[in-house]
């Protein structure tokens, strides 16, 4: 047993102490049998929601309608979810009703695929009624019994399936498979936010490669927003090496892939729901990617990009390049950090500076004088010094 593990065992002990069950379920797992990074653990009880809130002092009802308790414990939380039944889906994607058993088994067998319907006790021991091991042992995901009956239950779990082939390398077994093919139209149920998540998970994923090349021969991309009319640039971006590469330079490589302007690249990804933080990066990302594409860095564009949209634009030019070691970073990053200033804010003179230095009021000629300024500092033609500045600038003015 290790760690995240290890600190819950207590909360199992105290909920089996007041006589209940409790083990470890879910990605945990899963996670733990392949020997992949665990940031959290799920327990699964018997007790009741209200039955764990009189054994804890601290909780919080995050989902206290489908059985789930957040609970407060030795300076962590722990989910608890009582075993459960769920009764007729609506919606494709929650369940009209849920019913709180006493049953580990039952519950396992409501879960998505074999892979994640494993528990395990305090101890160690593992409940395996679905042969969970034994797909996680073949890389194989499968769903728990009925694929058709699981897809149309929940919808979303479609896009988790080719999700898992992109983070585990796992292939889909045929039947799983084939349901995906004649249900992915059960998709136009979800909302888009959770299918973000989902494919955003997929992009940075270990094998997006294969996931990505998934997503078009069972036409789930058919159901993905702005994506339908790109088949042949979506095969594109699917045969570039791009491991390693974070969430918003994928989202930047696949745009740059479907050949979108500017205007379309915001409408594309407000489509998907982006915050307008991450649009604005992306849009600075691919425009100075295009650039790099054509020229060299110049100090200017090094400046007004920045060290974080410097360092995406660089690994997207080595991808589209085919370049496995990007020995250009260390060279610009160099020169970036010996740049005089990194942002206007760093410049020793104001706006007010230069009105009183030239007598004069403000107007269109203040910004153009201030971006002169900037542009003679990142050149060496002045140093950032507040008395330098102005001598220079008057010197400037008499000519």
């Amino acid at each position: 047993m290790i760690e995240p593990f290890l600190s819950a065992i207590p909360v199992i002990n105290r909920l089996e102490a007041s006589g209940f069950q409790a083990y470890f379920v879910g990605g945990s797992v899963r996670d733990y049998l392949l020997n992949r990074p665990i940031s959290d653990v799920d327990i699964a009880t018997s007790a009741t929601p209200n039955e764990v809130k009189e054994i804890f002092q601290r909780t919080v009802d995050i989902g206290i309608e489908h059985g789930t308790v957040l609970v407060l414990f030795q300076n962590k939380s722990y989910e608890i979810t009582t075993f459960r039944t769920e009764g007729e889906y609506q919606d494709f994607r929650r369940p009209k009703e849920v019913s709180f058993i006493r049953n580990l088994d039952d519950d396992l067998k409501r879960r998505d695929f074999t892979m994640n319907a494993i528990a395990m006790d305090r101890k160690g021991k593992l409940i395996d009624p679905y042969n969970g091991q034994s797909a996680i042992r073949n890389k194989i995901i499968r769903t728990v019994g009925s694929a058709n009956e699981r897809f149309q239950e929940d919808a979303l779990r479609i896009m988790r399936a080719i999700r898992f082939v992109s983070q585990l390398s796992f292939s889909i077994e045929d039947e799983t498979l084939q349901a995906i093919k004649k249900l992915v139209p059960l998709l136009k149920n979800i909302a888009v936010e959770r299918i973000k998540v989902e494919f955003e998970k997929l992009l940075v994923g270990e094998n997006a490669n294969n996931a990505i090349l998934i997503l078009l021969r069972t036409g789930l991309f058919a159901y993905l927003p702005g994506i339908r009319n790109y088949i042949s640039q979506m095969e594109s971006f699917a045969s570039l090496s791009f491991k390693g590469l974070k969430k918003v330079e994928m989202w930047s490589l696949l745009l740059f892939s479907l050949k979108l302007n500017n205007t379309s690249v915001e409408a594309f990804l407000r489509e998907w729901k982006l915050p307008v933080k991450e649009i604005k990066e992306i849009q600075q990302i691919l425009f100075f990617l295009e650039k790099r594409l054509e020229q060299e860095w110049t100090v200017y564009d090094l400046y007004l990009a920045g060290r974080k949209v410097l360092i995406s634009t660089e690994n997207l030019y080595g991808v589209l390049k085919g370049l496995t070691n990007i020995d250009s970073l260390t060279h610009w990053l160099n020169l970036y950090g010996r740049l005089p200033i990194k942002q206007r804010s760093d410049m020793k003179v104001t706006g007010r500076d230069l009105m009183e230095w030239l007598h004069a009021d403000g107007g269109p000629w203040l910004r153009e004088t201030i971006f002169n300024i900037e542009c003679a500092i990142l050149a060496g033609d002045v140093p950032n010094d507040k008395e330098k500045i102005k001598e220079w600038l008057i010197k400037c003015s008499q000519k």
